[in-house]
């Protein structure tokens, strides 16, 4: 029952220490079966009663093979540092052989102890998904605050040089309607920094593509991102509704639809072709910042339209 160097095999161990702790359930993979007839014969061996024994499914990768480093993070950590939120990494692995139906997915910590029954359990081996790990975490994102999320965001957004600490403490309500912002459409806290920088730098470089498909025509782009500027110069209250109001009022003057108006104005003031709605990015860059990004943005197509 020992091995040659003097230390206890395997099974011996895992029985005694079983005995020693008096556990009474015994849940593992399924690739431990041929271990339990022999536990058996140590636990009576010892004089001791039997737990119940419980053999689950092994977790397998998206190939349909056994779980390894060959599939990608192996660590907790690692997915945190990809910007996985704990809450979402303890949903995602309790729906691994599990599920407490009526297609329920996304649940906190005390939904799975309420919903948690044995009947749930599966009896096919589980597959990691990340790509579905993403879509959770982008779920659990949405429903959390922005106060949860302000201490994870600032510290991503100072390793990415974006911010400091300091910087997000003194402007603590603006980074935390930022965050109420942007995590809408984010699957990793990676994806909110990514989408914050039109917000935090001075700078921003322009899509190609958004280039392409929302300033062809240079110099109408020009005329009407100049016209929005003055409009938006002269709004007098900063407000969604009010800039919403003023811009369609513009779009009407020109005699053409808003979308004419706010596509190329989006990539003016973010660089992309995709960002939250329009009026909620003028109202979180301020009026100061905003014009300034379609003065540069006129800037720059009047040079390129030279080339």
């Amino acid at each position: 029952m020992i091995c040659s160097d003097g230390t206890p095999i395997y099974n011996l161990a895992v029985v005694s220490d079983d005995i020693a702790m008096q556990i009474t359930v015994v849940m593992r993979g399924d690739d431990h079966i041929s271990n339990t007839p022999k536990q058996i014969m140590l636990y009576e061996a010892l004089g001791a009663s039997l737990p119940k024994f419980a053999h689950l499914p092994m977790i397998h990768g998206t190939d349909g093979k056994k779980l390894s480093k060959r599939h990608g993070a192996t660590a907790v950590g690692d997915y945190q540092h990809m910007g996985i939120l704990p809450e979402t990494m303890l949903n995602f692995l309790a729906l691994l052989g599990w599920s407490p139906g009526h297609d329920i997915e996304v649940m906190s910590v005390d939904d799975m102890v309420r919903l948690f029954s044995t009947d749930g359990l599966s009896k096919k081996a589980a597959i990691f998904d990340p790509q579905k790990l993403e879509w959770m975490n982008g779920q659990h994102l949405s429903r959390a605050s922005a106060e949860r999320l302000l201490p994870v965001v600032a510290t991503a957004l100072e390793k990415a040089g974006l911010a400091t600490m300091r910087d997000v403490e003194k402007r603590r309500d603006w980074f935390l309607e930022l965050i109420d912002l942007l995590k809408i459409r984010a699957r990793t806290i990676d994806h909110i920094v990514h989408q914050a920088e039109p917000y935090l730098k001075d700078d921003i470089d322009y899509d190609a593509d958004a280039v392409a498909t929302q300033w062809q025509d240079r110099d109408e782009t020009a005329k009407i991102l100049a016209a929005a500027r003055d409009r938006l110069a002269t709004t007098a209250n900063w407000s969604p509704a009010s800039i919403e109001q003023s811009l369609r009022k513009l779009a009407e003057s020109l005699g053409i639809s808003g979308g004419k108006v706010f596509q190329p104005l989006r990539v003016a003031l973010t660089g992309l072709t995709v960002s939250p709605g329009i009026f909620d990015v003028l109202q979180t860059l301020g009026r100061e910042r905003s014009v300034a990004r379609i003065d540069a943005a006129i800037r720059y197509i009047s040079t390129t339209a030279r080339r």
